[in-house]
């Protein structure tokens, strides 16, 4: 996932990022003509007469001027638009001479959602921090303004200029081109973005705010870095921080969580998952909440967030939605632990209006609230009566800042009356007590699989290890599982060392005998046709059940029949432990094959699960399954695929498709006409296998699907979890909620997450070669970075030259419902 905050950019990382239409970079403006409000395109140009002495050096081809408080400048593009993305360039450049002692500037750019739309354009942000007062380059990709169209830009606004006092200078300005190439001075570079109206090509100032959204000031909080995801809501919230002020948009809606007369807290976070919070950027509330990457660390673990301060400037929000709390809600309340001696600061922002330009700060320290702290988790309270004269019907965020030590919050909700308590942490269910059974049977064999007394092998001589050493522990023959409920990792232990025929023992049962939490799945998984390890995929699938629905009364031991793992268990490979849901722990003794159950034991029937692939099954067939990313990238996606004639997959997250601002639902619309299909990819992109109950899985399948149905008008039997993270439970509530369902996930993996931000970019290439290579037909991405979408059609070239037929997973799969090839 991509980790937000201030980034440091030249314009080498342009130059290796977009598709090369062009040749040479497209000049903007060299001042030549301004005197007639012409740039070098031949469109207007202006400062509306906002700046002090804005003039041109012609000769020198760049403007002066002494900024005030309203000073603005912009530049546009003849009519009606410039295509820049879909003619190759990937951002913008120019020089500046900024005054001496650390200043700033934003650069705003206006786009459509196409040429021809007539809608009033958005506008999006990114502050330039951390001027010299030397000479400078400034180079900022099309990506760092998320959800800005770059296949359809108006004009660009320079504005906010920090220093009042000196005279500003900016050169020649210009599109990037991604065949081009050149050196500049690495500045720091943090963005913002949020909704705006659009400037006109005369007189509209670029300050003009839309009516959908406000602006939240704080005179209180002060940060010289800003940034923000991909996917924040611009229409929900979107914070801006700057050296002066602190200011949040939020849509004007307010929040009642209860019907009049009742009252239940309302949750803000539960800090429910890593991905919600720091990937999407949003609450509970499914509103926006960040750092905007001013903190060192954000880590969401078990319904906690732990916030590491980078500096004194980090602070911490989420947004409520313009809540009324009035004669409801006494105010919020939150678990914390920190060290003693730890400060911090409180701000409660609220608005009347809900869409005010000004709404009101109120601030307390912690100090002023009473808050001493002794490093152990406590419940503390932000009750509303200490803030005089605060708004209580229209509170609009929360805003943490001025840490001096690391913190741990635990959930944060509004609590009910006058005095609250802490709000319950989500608790994992206990497996589902089976409601029917089979007859039980008897094989042929009983033999011990593992009785742990060798560190690296079990009983039968083969392997048994796991993802990670540090998570479990053998001694005394028994081995211990301390998994902390991280759902994505396995502990394997191998009946074979190439393919087992294991259907002799099909009418008998692995005995597991355990102590402790019996919340985790079991797998037996099967080997690749040809029974190669050194071909892909290894393994070919497995099949998981959940290990509680087996345990007898006194949770002691497990009984799973044999037939209940659904694959070819003529090629077994060994069995997994897996998506550990709690952080109880496990302790195991013994693995076994048994030839019955004892008298008395309840054999459970099997539950569907839906079936797990890692590569297509149609003969010499090869398909990209590409995950959600930077909507700012997704012209180039298409782009690449349209141009090698191919169609692909996408598994999309449904929230922000419900989100307007991002554009995504528009950039998946377009997928779909082009032919390309759409699948699930989760609500909110949390490990799904993780998460507490069946009712917490559903909900994401579910919330998924209904977005994808909303926005799109479509559905679909594919499915991609998150992370790629799988086990028993998130696999029947698949089959259960999509009758014939596809479990899709890879045998091609680019390896983005690793070095698509790296010194190395060009090791996803190695990645994707390495896979192909041991034939891996089924390919995960992700566009949400530039260098990943710039090595695309190199992609796309390896796989095609293969010699096997690129196409959807759907076709891949052989589905009869899929389009003819």
């Amino acid at each position: 996932m991509i980790s937000l905050g201030t980034i440091i950019l030249a314009a080498t990382l342009l130059a290796s990022s977009a598709q090369a239409a062009c040749s040479t970079n497209l000049l903007i403006d060299d001042y030549s003509k301004y005197s007639s409000n012409s740039n070098s395109l031949g469109a207007y140009t202006s400062d509306d007469g906002s700046c002090t002495t804005f003039k041109a050096d012609v000769a020198n081809k760049k403007v002066t001027f002494n900024a005030n408080a309203n000073c603005y400048f912009y530049t546009t593009f003849p009519d009606p638009c410039e295509k820049a993305s879909t003619d190759g360039y990937n951002g913008l450049t120019f020089s500046i001479k900024a005054p001496a002692g650390g200043s700033s500037l934003r650069v705003e750019i206006q786009t459509s959602t196409t040429c021809s739309a007539t809608a009033a354009a958005k506008s999006y942000y990114f502050t330039v921090s951390g001027l010299t007062g030397n000479t400078q380059t400034v180079t900022i990709p099309f990506t760092q303004w998320a959800g800005a169209n770059a296949a359809s830009v108006k004009s660009f606004v320079f504005e906010d200029f920090s220093n009042t006092s000196g005279t500003w200078e900016i050169g020649q300005t210009s599109l990037v081109c991604g065949a081009a190439s050149s050196g500049s001075s690495s500045i720091i570079v943090t963005s913002t973005t949020k909704a705006s109206a659009s400037i006109s090509s005369s007189t509209q100032t670029s300050s003009t705010q839309a009516s959908s959204t406000k602006t939240i000031s704080s005179a209180s909080v002060s940060s010289s870095t800003n940034s923000s995801s991909a996917l924040v809501s611009s229409t929900l919230s979107t914070v801006i921080r700057s050296s002066t002020t602190s200011r949040v948009s939020v849509s004007a809606s307010t929040t009642n969580s209860a019907a009049s007369g009742t009252c239940t807290d309302l949750l803000i976070d539960d800090w429910s998952s890593q991905s919600r919070l720091t990937f999407l950027f949003y609450n509970a509330m499914l509103q926006p909440s960040s750092d905007d990457g001013t903190m060192k660390s954000v880590v969401v673990a078990n319904n906690h967030v732990t916030l590491t301060r980078k500096d004194a400037s980090s602070y911490f929000y989420s947004m409520l939605g313009c809540t009324s709390a009035t004669n409801k809600y006494g105010g919020i309340g939150l678990t914390i632990k920190a060290a003693a001696g730890t400060t911090l600061q409180i701000e409660l922002q609220t608005s009347a209006s809900c869409d005010s330009s000004n709404p009101t700060s109120n601030v307390l320290s912690s100090t002023q609230l009473g808050w001493t702290f002794s490093d152990t988790e406590k419940y503390y309270t932000i009750p509303f009566s200490k803030f005089s004269g605060l708004d209580t019907g229209h509170v609009t965020a929360i805003v943490f800042s001025n840490f001096n030590k690391v913190v741990n919050f635990g959930p944060l909700a509004f609590y009910c009356g006058t005095t609250g308590s802490a709000y319950p942490v989500p608790s994992s269910s206990q497996p589902v007590v089976p409601t029917s059974t089979v007859p039980a049977t008897a094989g042929p064999n009983a033999f011990v699989i593992d009785a742990f007394a060798n560190a690296d092998s079990n009983a039968l001589g083969f392997y048994h290890g796991g993802d990670d050493a540090t998570t479990y522990k053998i001694s005394d023959g028994k081995i211990t599982f301390t998994m902390k409920g991280n759902s994505d990792l396995s502990w394997y232990t191998q009946v074979s060392g190439s393919c087992s025929d294991f259907t002799a023992n099909d009418n008998g049962y692995l005995h597991i005998a355990y102590t402790g939490s019996a919340a985790f799945s079991v797998a037996l998984q099967q080997h690749n046709p040809t029974c190669n390890e050194k071909v892909a995929p290894y393994p070919q699938t497995w099949d998981d059940v959940e290990a509680g629905r087996y345990a007898n009364s006194a949770k002691t031991d497990i009984y799973i029949p044999m037939t209940h793992f659904n694959i070819d268990r003529k090629k077994a490979i060994g069995f997994a432990f897996k998506g550990f849901y709690t952080s109880a722990t496990t302790t195991v003794s013994k693995i076994e094959l048994v030839k019955t159950v004892p008298s008395g034991f309840l054999v459970p029937s099997k539950l569907d699960t839906a079936p797990l692939y890692f590569a297509c099954t149609r003969p010499n067939s090869f398909a990209f399954a590409i995950d959600d990313g930077d909507p700012a990238l997704a012209q180039q996606v298409l782009q690449a695929v349209n141009a090698a004639n191919i169609k692909v997959t996408f598994f999309t997250v449904g929230a922000p498709l419900l989100d307007s601002s991002n554009n995504l639902s528009n950039v998946y619309t377009e997928m779909l006409g082009k032919g390309h299909q759409i699948a699930y990819h989760s609500y909110t992109h949390p490990p799904m296998e993780g998460l507490p109950d069946y009712a917490a899985i559903d909900s994401e399948l579910t919330q998924d699907i209904a977005a994808v149905q909303k926005t799109l008008n479509t559905k679909s039997k594919y499915f991609r979890p998150p992370f790629g993270t799988e086990g028993a439970r998130v696999r029947e509530r698949l089959a259960s909620v999509i009758p014939d369902s596809k479990f899709v996930e890879w045998s091609v993996d680019v390896e983005d997450y690793l070095w698509a931000l790296s010194s190395t970019p060009e090791k996803q290439l190695d990645a994707f070669k390495r896979d192909i290579g041991k034939g891996g037909n089924l390919v995960v991405m992700h566009y949400l970075y530039p260098t990943t979408v710039q090595y695309l059609p190199q992609f796309i070239a390896l796989a095609k030259a293969t010699g096997k037929q690129l196409m959807r997973v759907d076709q891949c799969m052989q589905d009869p419902e899929a389009p003819p090839l």
